[in-house]
């Protein structure tokens, strides 16, 4: 690998054994984190760090245990079915990383079940990009790479006192983290560097009210020098999000189960399992035009309530309807399927459409409204 060659600095680098001295004092205790001695599992570095994507280490701890139970290694996860690595991962949300992480993991074991212990390898396995290949090969590899997340691009944007914002700011954060590595400490130690960076952003260095008086770093950061650093990163205002409308329909029969569907593999959600629905459009639905689309139209429907989820690009507001057969036909079922009460929770269900249940299920609970249907829709 050639050398890392930054650009002119201003200042020199932040000391990386400074850095390395306050964490091995203050290092965070994670389940997918070697202790001090302890080899690094390439496949725990590799889970942990598809699922800390977008999401938070508080959420991700206990998806992490329970999926790791389910699927403690490589193999056992690549020859798992799809809807069970679905419905361990529903509630995570981003559900590509889902589809990606077991293309992965299939991937691998076509290679003879271990990672690739170098960067251009790991770039190459689906679903691994830049900041992915760099956290495992550093981490679990110890490859001189250091990973750039939220946290690394705090802690760089203040220690630089880099006043561009986010996401124009990008490449040069990138750059300043890659000349940490010509620092011999960091070269001797690419894992604990990376999780230091990490673990300082994730506490001292927190995007509101830094604890400067505590950073091993504040005495080279020009960010506290000029008294910034709590405003930094900047970041370029976001447009608002648009709103998308839709209706979904909570049917159920004498039994108890409610009619579900499958998503389609590829797009938002994909391969996860809903109750029907209509398309989600910008326009919102009347009643009229919603009921036409229901999986039983000469069923008695009545509106449950709405649900507000917001996803990346967009929020979604959802009007959910309640029917109660005595019979579902078959023609309604169609290519869906239907689930006893009891094993909605074994289903790949996203958060999304989790709300939806409850609301479903809570309103038939408290007073099916099956209960004011007239005796001929009960089919």
């Amino acid at each position: 690998m050639p050398p890392f060659r930054s650009s002119k600095a201003i200042q020199p680098s932040p000391s990386v054994a400074r850095l390395l001295d306050w964490y091995a004092r203050h290092r965070r205790s994670l389940p997918w984190r070697a202790e001090p001695g302890e080899t690094a599992d390439p496949y725990r570095v590799w889970l942990s760090e598809v699922m800390l994507q977008q999401t938070t280490v508080t959420a991700v701890i206990p998806y992490y245990e329970r999926f790791l139970s389910l699927f403690p290694t490589v193999r056992n996860l690549a020859e798992a079915p799809d809807d069970a690595v679905m419905a361990a991962w529903a509630g995570l949300g981003y559900y590509a990383r889902a589809r990606n992480l077991l293309a992965c993991a299939r991937r691998v074991v076509e290679l003879g079940g271990e990672f690739p212990a170098d960067l251009d390898g790991l770039r190459d396995l689906p679903g691994i990009g830049e900041y992915t290949a760099a956290a495992v090969g550093a981490i679990a590899f110890g490859l001189p790479a250091v990973p750039v997340d939220g946290n690394v691009e705090r802690v760089m944007s203040r220690v630089w006192a880099i006043e561009t914002p986010l996401p124009q700011s990008k490449p040069l954060i990138k750059e300043r983290a890659a000349a940490l590595m010509e620092q011999k400490a960091a070269r001797a130690a690419p894992s604990d560097t990376a999780q230091a960076l990490f673990d300082l952003g994730a506490t001292l260095c927190a995007s509101t009210s830094p604890a400067c008086g505590l950073c091993p770093w504040q005495p080279q950061c020009e960010g506290h020098r000029k008294g910034i650093a709590a405003s930094l990163p900047r970041k370029t205002p976001k447009a608002a999000r648009p709103r998308r409308h839709g209706a979904h329909f909570h049917l159920s029969d004498a039994e108890g189960r409610v009619l579900l569907r499958r998503r389609p593999a590829k797009g938002l959600l994909g391969g996860m399992a809903e109750i029907p629905g209509t398309d989600w459009r910008a326009e919102e639905w009347t009643r009229q035009d919603a009921l036409a689309q229901a999986p039983v139209t000469q069923a008695h429907w009545v509106k449950l309530g709405s649900v507000r989820h917001v996803f990346t690009h967009f929020e979604l507001l959802l009007d959910v309807y309640g029917a109660s057969l005595v019979t579902i036909p078959e023609g309604a079922i169609g290519q869906g399927f239907l689930c006893p009460a009891a094993d909605l929770d074994a289903q790949a269900l996203p958060s999304l459409m989790a709300k939806c249940l409850v609301l479903g299920q809570k309103t038939l609970k408290q007073g099916s409204p099956a209960a004011d249907y007239p005796a001929d829709l009960l089919v």
